[in-house]
């Protein structure tokens, strides 16, 4: 499963080990399967919009109702598959600074990868800080410990030069494990960035990719959707349970976080992020790779085009 070359594509890197393995995975290579709507003609994304109502909550079965409201896990993932979950840990942040994907959040789709069959479900993240503290302070180690999932530490040798083909990056080191999967999941958390104005699903890709990070943060907005249409999910989820609302991405105050209690699970990102963008009263079209992603014609940022639901807890 490692046999990948320098120069080549995501989808061929796909090919490539699909012909190794026997199997083209459909989920891998389209972004995800449709979750409903296709029977009335050409297909249409979906956005599920979950949101714990309830004081007390349980934030693991808010996962599982959104998934449960996009038809269940084993839609999008089958059996003995290979499933690479992207969360944003890249700060050695405890889990209430909002800094880093919920663990709770983090937990409940490994679970409901693990229980749809999954073989391997792989935790990935190229940190910003020391990966063995952000994985502990972060609550993700903990969870790789409880359920037996694979922690994968960043290092050179899981690094490849692949062709990101787009309008700004061209060839670039990208995180072995994210397209060596089956299916992709990315797991954001919602948050300000002094750049980019937020980070939430397409920006998650940064670290999904090595070389210098400074670079990827000039003409900020063109780059995240270059990355966003090469690694091309079969799922976001967007963590909104608590966002960063100021001092972001790496905030570090208590006051700098703001509850909404929310979880936003779709199979198209720019709608993902979209969508992420009310949680900060924002509109979708004043976020800049929003706008930038919806004209290069990676997804859509209206809601109205997509099968939308909501469900509370």
């Amino acid at each position: 499963m490692r046999d990948l070359i320098t120069g080549i594509t995501r989808r061929e890197s796909l090919k490539r080990l699909a012909r190794i393995g026997g199997l083209l995975s459909v989920c891998g290579i389209t972004g995800g399967v449709r979750a409903w709507g296709a029977e009335s003609g050409a297909p249409r994304g979906f956005l599920v919009e979950g949101v714990g109502t309830t004081p007390g909550y349980e934030v693991r079965a808010l996962v599982r109702k959104v998934f449960d409201e996009a038809g269940g896990m084993k839609r999008f993932v089958s059996r003995g598959d290979v499933v690479a979950l992207k969360p944003n840990l890249s700060w050695a942040r405890r889990p209430e600074l909002a800094a880093t994907t919920h663990p709770e959040v983090l937990e409940a789709v490994i679970q409901l990868c693990q229980d749809a069959g999954a073989k391997t479900v792989r935790i990935v993240d190229h940190t910003i800080h020391d990966a063995r503290r952000c994985f502990t302070l972060s609550g993700a180690g903990q969870v790789a410990q409880r359920t037996g999932a694979d922690l994968v530490f960043p290092r050179n040798s899981l690094m490849r030069d692949m062709r990101i083909q787009g309008e700004r990056l061209d060839v670039w080191p990208v995180f072995t494990p994210l397209v060596e999967a089956d299916c992709l999941i990315n797991l954001p958390i919602a948050k300000t960035h002094g750049l980019s104005t937020l980070t939430v699903g397409m920006k998650n890709w940064i670290g999904g990719v090595g070389g210098r990070r400074y670079a990827l943060h000039q003409d900020i907005h063109q780059t995240i959707v270059d990355l966003a249409q090469f690694f091309r999910p079969t799922l976001t989820l967007v963590d909104g349970i608590r966002v960063l609302i100021r001092n972001g991405p790496s905030g570090g105050s208590p006051e700098d976080v703001a509850a909404r209690d929310t979880l936003i699970l779709s199979d198209d990102p720019v709608a993902a992020d979209a969508r992420a963008a009310g949680l900060f009263n924002l509109d979708a079209a004043s976020v800049g790779a929003v706008r930038l992603a919806a004209q290069q014609g990676l997804g859509t940022a209206d809601g109205k085009t997509l099968d939308t639901r909501r469900v509370t807890l």
